[in-house]
């Protein structure tokens, strides 16, 4: 059983399946009190070396986007493999895995 497995099970489990647009809202909420303790624990970019991030709240994001994956009906691994390749090819191509270059 696999992560997304787990999160899918935990949704039935709980009766907590909803729509994927909820699910977005919630993982953006998430991600933003990731980027808020980032903020804080760097005084808003002052002291980057000081960056901190409780590992709780990287699993209340990770959640939430492997529950907007599954409520989405799409697969988070096969997701990420075509993130990876998609990457790979642009470093390849240009030297850069963003997407401007």
């Amino acid at each position: 059983m696999d992560a997304q497995d787990d999160v899918a099970a935990f949704l039935e489990r709980h009766e907590l399946q909803t729509d994927p647009a909820y699910r977005a809202l919630d993982l953006a909420s998430e991600v933003g009190e990731v980027a808020k303790e980032l903020n804080e624990s760097t005084t808003y970019g002052a002291d980057p070396e000081a960056a901190a991030i409780a590992r709780d709240e990287l699993g209340d994001a990770l959640f939430a986007l492997l529950a907007l994956c599954t409520e989405a009906d799409v697969d988070a691994g096969a997701a990420l493999e075509e993130s990876l390749e998609k990457y790979e090819r642009r470093l390849e191509a240009s030297g850069s895995a963003g997407s401007g270059s």
